[in-house]
């Protein structure tokens, strides 16, 4: 017999962070978008209880003080915060985080750049 899986999920989280390789971008920020996806088994002994599912207020949070950080790479934004995550719902089977930089520094304004990390149990 299988299993409920739940997701709960954020999704185009908009930040200006001081995220990018070069000093410039570190120090005038850029534009990102986050999503987060996670998965954890459904429990519902009372559906309108906030301890049987996964607060997305929490998660939230936990993006926001991510991206606040200045920092080189996205993949060092988005391991924080898979790390975090795993970290504070070890139930979960499965979470997912992507970062787009909304505009890098390509002369072009069309252009998105996106690092994903997942994660399976």
């Amino acid at each position: 017999m299988g299993s409920i899986i739940q997701e709960v999920a954020l999704c185009n989280v908009r930040f200006f962070s001081p995220i990018g390789y070069y000093e410039e971008e570190r120090i005038l920020g850029n534009e990102f978008i986050v999503d987060v996806f996670v998965y954890f088994p459904f429990r519902n002994p009372d559906a309108e209880d906030l301890t049987n599912t996964i607060n997305y207020e929490e998660l939230y949070q936990l993006t926001c003080a991510v991206m606040k950080k200045e920092r080189k790479l996205l993949e060092s934004a988005a391991e924080e915060l898979l790390s975090g995550i795993r970290t504070r719902y070890s139930f979960l089977n499965e979470a997912r985080v992507s970062i787009r930089k909304v505009t890098p520094p390509f002369g072009h304004d069309e252009v998105q750049t996106v690092v994903s990390l997942q994660y399976k149990a």
